[in-house]
């Protein structure tokens, strides 16, 4: 069994890429014990003496899709990977902003999401202290950014440029990132230019 704690924001393209591989790799039958991290990328780019993301209500929206995923993630377990694919490709391939209730519930409830006890757990602010929580715990890893493992303590952002088109390759590719990760030597490697 591999375990790895992985952050995400759905707003950024290549956590999308790298966790659609990894949903890839699941369903496939990968030996993964993976820990779906939440992390905000507005926390950074809030005004100096700002109260924190997740405790500033008039912000909420900004938040939506992360504490909608953690209400999932945490109280219908067999609905994420559904859900958490959903929201990605909702952002990214149809455009929708996350930012209001009516379209998280255009994306989630036909998975069958129980909307009804998701609303009633964001309303709760629950999952917003959950958000706060991570950030903190990922900040410890001097995270910067999505997505970033966290494989044996130590922590790596990945920058994946494709979305997945093959299972058995996204297990393989899963595979051979964490077998890089356990390479402390190899503190960097990267392509001078983007490949077209």
């Amino acid at each position: 069994m591999t375990s790895f704690d992985l952050s995400y924001d759905y707003r950024c393209p290549f956590a999308k890429n790298i966790h659609l591989h990894v949903v890839s790799a699941l369903r496939a039958g990968a030996n993964f014990d993976v820990n779906f991290v939440p992390w905000s990328l507005n926390q950074g780019h809030r005004e100096a003496g700002a109260p924190d993301i997740w405790d500033d209500p008039a912000r909420d929206g900004d938040n939506l899709a992360l504490v909608a995923s953690i209400s999932v993630r945490d109280q219908q377990s067999e609905r994420f990977l559904d859900a958490h694919e959903a929201l990605f490709l909702a952002r990214h391939e149809r455009g929708v902003r996350l930012t209001t209730m009516e379209e998280i519930e255009s994306v989630l409830a036909p998975l069958g999401v129980d909307m009804a006890t998701l609303a009633e757990d964001v309303a709760s602010r629950r999952p917003h202290g959950v958000l706060g929580a991570a950030h903190k715990e990922f900040a410890a890893y001097e995270a910067f950014g999505v997505p970033t493992f966290v494989v044996d303590g130590d922590a790596t952002f990945v920058r994946y440029m494709t979305p997945p088109s093959d299972p058995g390759h996204s297990m393989d590719l899963i595979t051979r990132l964490i077998a890089m990760m356990h390479e402390p030597e190899l503190n960097e490697f990267k392509h001078t230019r983007v490949p077209r």
